[in-house]
């Protein structure tokens, strides 16, 4: 079942990285590059970190087909078909809960300390896209105030696994209930707009002598 949930993650992200593409006049082998980034790099970063070589598209090409596959199909399907926006964002939702869960428990099964655990869900869960948005020379959706509740998410999610795996009798819930807490504060975030307050330093126009 993880099997399929980690294409589906992949198929999904790889779609995300098709469509940052529009606008920026990208042709084919460029949304490719941008569509196996964002499906595979934060993944990759994790198993760089951890140590767990070779990563994981490395031993499993499918992973490399799935991605290249999903990006052809959506390049040339969204050239006569525009992609519900909701039905991205929830799908997107998906594949960072899923990302998150899986590089959380990745990092538990090779003995990680709980807070190493928790920043390599985190890391899967976010850095391909944060890889990809600095390819198209675009500030990270992570850092934007209108993505509510993205890394945040991930981080309670993996919060969520860490804790479980140390006092859960049922592991094989633990999975599925940090991936729920991920998803569903993403959604949260999306729904209500909820997100973290903003960093906004006293101007300095209003101290005294300024106006000297």
């Amino acid at each position: 079942m993880q099997y399929f949930l980690e294409h589906f993650g992949i198929s999904v992200a790889a779609i995300t990285g098709v469509l940052a593409a529009r606008g920026k006049q990208v042709d084919l082998f460029g949304v490719l590059v941008l569509a196996l980034v964002t499906a595979m790099g934060g993944g990759t970063i994790r198993d760089v970190l951890l140590g767990t070589l070779p990563v994981f598209w490395a031993s499993d090409p499918s992973c490399i087909y799935n991605a290249a596959i999903t990006a052809v199909i959506t390049f040339y399907l969204v050239r006569y078909r525009e992609l519900p926006a909701n039905v991205l964002m929830v799908s997107d939702a998906f594949a960072l809960a899923l990302f998150t869960m899986i590089g959380t428990r990745k990092a538990v099964m090779v003995h990680s300390v709980p807070v190493i655990s928790i920043l390599m869900g985190v890391t899967t869960g976010v850095g391909g896209g944060l890889l990809r948005d600095l390819l198209i020379g675009e500030l990270p959706l992570v850092f934007r105030k209108e993505i509510y509740l993205y890394a945040t998410a991930a981080f309670g999610g993996a919060l969520a696994f860490v804790t479980l795996n140390q006092f859960s009798i049922f592991a094989q819930w633990n999975g599925i209930l940090s991936t729920l807490v991920t998803l569903l504060l993403r959604l949260a975030g999306i729904r209500w707009k909820i997100a973290l307050p903003m960093f906004r330093p006293k101007s300095t126009s209003s101290r005294p002598g300024n106006n000297l």
